[in-house]
């Protein structure tokens, strides 16, 4: 499930990263574990198994990968042994790659203290009385984004969603990443009690990509960032249709637009009807040093998403100390504490937080700086910790210390 789109850069590291974290035959299952320094060793815990067909890519497992990636890089980072259990078939078709991958998973058995699949992933393992403890780790509620979807797209979600669904229930504890999905959890899966815990963010290794790749805004322009996958529920368009009134009244804007997707050629056709070529750039998938940098770029970062788990890239820009424009809408309020929100589907109400922002730099200024303050609660060891607490509670094996658990209150 899309949450984002561009990614932590962890996913960017040495060739060796993703066949480290890709591995996952049984015969591994330990060689893969990373212990810490002595220091941040307070679990006394031997495994995870963190399950997920997710394509392990930014470009195609969006969002949903890089949360993932992170909260395994997060975990190893405190000492905690993971292997990813992926796909070892794949076909052309994503949903029948992802059903033969789950129903095989009832003949497999796992070492671990605890098995976590990712969405969909794992329902055919939990419940099962041979298994460890089995945690649910939706991170976006795939029924909710059904109704943005047609044709192809629409019958593959409601598939995955009777997947997803069959998993929250089954599950001996459901993770979520907002209380927006926890609500529609309950709502669409009839499953009450989970529990949220957000996404997170390497806000150590973003803060030395600013610095290692500057760039200033430019005083002659007004730029405005974008960075999503193209799916219809972004709402692209309204910031298309936004840029073209605002064109009139900030005569140096421009548009920058990151990623990729199934809307680009019916964004990109708009763009031409409403004689944007001069004010919007492309830019297409990015390396994490280019995204750095256009982060570092921009005036406002802006995605009017009607609907978001979560909604990584925002943390992102809250970690470049850029002002934040989105819609008022699904889990966004609860990840932008201090940022312009406006009425969903509203170009008006766009339209004018982004001239607002144009016309009062103080705000900027003020807005990214809360922002910086706002993103270190997703900082990822922070959060890891949290995640593995409440793991803990249904898996005995696992043993937290005393100052762990006060690290976590905290």
């Amino acid at each position: 499930m899309d949450a984002g789109f561009l990614s932590s850069p962890l996913l960017y590291g040495n060739p060796g990263t993703l066949k480290s974290f890709t591995k996952n035959s049984p015969g591994n299952q330990h060689k893969n574990r990373q212990i810490a320094h002595p220091l941040t060793l307070k679990y006394s815990v031997s495994h995870l198994d963190v399950i997920t067909a997710i394509p392990l890519n930014v470009w195609q497992g969006s969002g949903c990968y890089v949360g993932t990636r992170t909260l395994v890089q997060s975990l190893r980072q405190l000492g905690i042994g993971v292997t990813m259990v992926t796909p070892a078939i794949k076909t052309p078709v994503y949903t029948a790659t992802r059903i033969l991958f789950n129903e095989a998973l009832r003949w497999r058995h796992f070492r671990s203290d605890a098995t976590i699949g990712i969405d969909a992933d794992g329902y055919a393992l939990a419940r099962n009385g041979n298994s460890p403890p089995h945690v649910a780790c939706i991170k976006g509620v795939l029924a909710d984004a059904i109704r943005f979807e047609t044709g192809a797209t629409r019958a593959s979600l409601m598939l995955q969603a009777k997947m997803e669904a069959k998993h929250a229930r089954r599950a001996d504890l459901v993770i979520t990443v907002s209380r927006y999905c926890a609500e529609r959890i309950e709502e669409l899966y009839h499953v009450k009690g989970a529990v949220v815990v957000p996404e997170l963010i390497d806000l150590d290794a973003w803060r030395d990509l600013f610095r290692s790749n500057p760039k200033t805004p430019d005083p002659s322009q007004f730029t405005v960032l974008s960075v999503c996958r193209f799916y219809p529920r972004k709402r692209l368009d309204l910031l298309l249709r936004a840029a073209a009134r605002l064109r009139q009244t900030i005569r140096h804007l421009e548009i920058r637009i990151v990623g990729s997707g199934p809307e680009t050629r019916r964004l990109k056709q708009l763009c031409v009807d409403l004689d944007l070529t001069s004010t919007v750039r492309w830019l297409g998938n990015l390396p994490i040093a280019r995204l750095a940098e256009e982060y570092n770029r921009a005036h406002v970062f802006c995605l009017p998403s009607a609907q978001e788990g979560f909604g990584i890239v925002f943390m992102e820009a809250m970690a470049a100390g850029k002002p934040i424009v989105a819609a008022r809408a699904a889990a966004v309020p609860e990840v932008v504490g201090n940022g312009l929100l406006v009425e969903p589907e509203n170009v008006e109400a766009l339209t004018e937080a982004i001239l607002r922002l144009y016309r009062d730099p103080n705000l900027c200024h003020s807005l990214g700086l809360a922002g910086c303050r706002d993103v270190e609660r997703f900082e990822m060891r922070r959060v890891a910790r949290s995640f593995l607490s409440e793991v803990a509670k249904i898996a005995p094996a696992i043993k937290i210390s005393e100052a762990e658990h006060l690290s976590v209150r905290r």
